[in-house]
């Protein structure tokens, strides 16, 4: 007898696959970085809710923080206020702050907490102003060596992650717009726009996190932008800390960001390409892993491979 061909076997190979990694991240917590086209093009956006309710069910404890640039940019010019950057941060002036307040907390959080919520009562949203989350206090640009004003924006100096440790405590899924109280006392304005990056890191850290997942809109860490398109797999917290002073604008909050993760507790720091559906569980969940993963110096793993031996990448990145 000959053994019926069942076309759902490749299904089970994958879930079979997916099984050590399952074991070896059951109860922890991973902190997303929400951005990119991820953030705007509605069939990814779909697809990242669903992989976020996965990571839940699948016994991980997921928090998602959030930006908003692009959605930020029409509102401001849909009233007739200018966009302005410099040094890759937006200029806040008081009037762009309460539209970033009302963009990211009134509209971008309130969608995603929508659509993870189609799947059940999981997704609370929330800022960093709330329960005291985020505390910052004023952050100046350095412009060839000029420390400019740009106005609203903050550095953080607090985290305070009891409220979003009793959401995960409880079964919920906290999604956290990046704004900040100011931890100035005195500070009329009390609030701050912080980089999503530098919020979603900082977060990771004070929550233990066991890693940190940041989407972006390329592949990873290139090799040797722009004369080749490979990918840096995997490298150390100081090899990516020499390579920091080459990287292009865009993705130097990001490799910061994965860079402060991993050397304040947080075991791993991954940058992913948002622009692939299901690339959050393609990077948790299958041998292969897409993007570029940061580790702890000294490296602790032991075999070859990615979660392997590195060699040292003289590398230049790019966004």
């Amino acid at each position: 007898m000959t053994t019926r061909k069942h076309t759902a076997l490749p299904k089970a190979r994958t879930l079979v696959e997916a099984l050590p990694w399952l074991t070896r991240h059951h109860g922890k917590t991973v902190v997303i970085k929400f951005g990119g086209n991820a953030m705007v093009d509605d069939e990814l956006k779909r697809a990242f809710a669903q992989d976020v309710v996965f990571l839940r069910h699948a016994g991980l404890r997921p928090v998602v923080v959030h930006g908003g640039g692009p959605q930020i940019s029409a509102q401001l010019e849909l009233l007739g206020l200018q966009s302005e950057f410099k040094a890759g941060l937006r200029v806040t002036s008081p009037e762009a702050m309460n539209v970033v307040r009302m963009v990211l907390a009134g509209q971008v959080q309130r969608e995603l907490v929508g659509l993870l919520n189609e799947h059940g009562p999981l997704a609370v949203g929330m800022t960093g102003e709330d329960a005291r989350l985020m505390s910052a206090t004023k952050h100046y640009a350095d412009v060839d060596g000029e420390r400019i004003d740009i106005g609203r924006v903050g550095e953080i100096t607090a985290i305070d992650p009891g409220a979003v440790q009793a959401l995960l405590d409880d079964g919920r899924i906290p999604v956290i717009s990046s704004v900040a109280r100011s931890s100035d006392d005195g500070d009329g304005a009390g609030v701050f726009n912080v980089n999503a990056d530098t919020a979603a890191a900082a977060l990771a850290a004070a929550l233990g996190a066991e890693t940190l997942m940041v989407l972006t809109d390329v592949e990873g860490l290139y090799e040797d932008w722009p004369h080749s398109d490979e990918v840096i797999s995997r490298l150390t917290a100081s090899q990516l800390e020499k390579l920091l002073p080459d990287l292009a604008s865009g993705m130097v909050p990001k490799m910061r960001g994965c860079l402060h993760a991993v050397r304040n507790g947080v075991r791993n720091a991954r940058v992913i390409d948002g622009r692939v559906q299901h690339s959050i569980l393609l990077e948790i969940f299958t041998d292969e892993g897409i993007g570029t993963m940061v580790v702890p110096d000294p490296d602790p793993a032991s075999a070859t491979g990615r979660h392997g031996s590195t060699t040292h990448h003289t590398a230049e990145g790019t966004a």
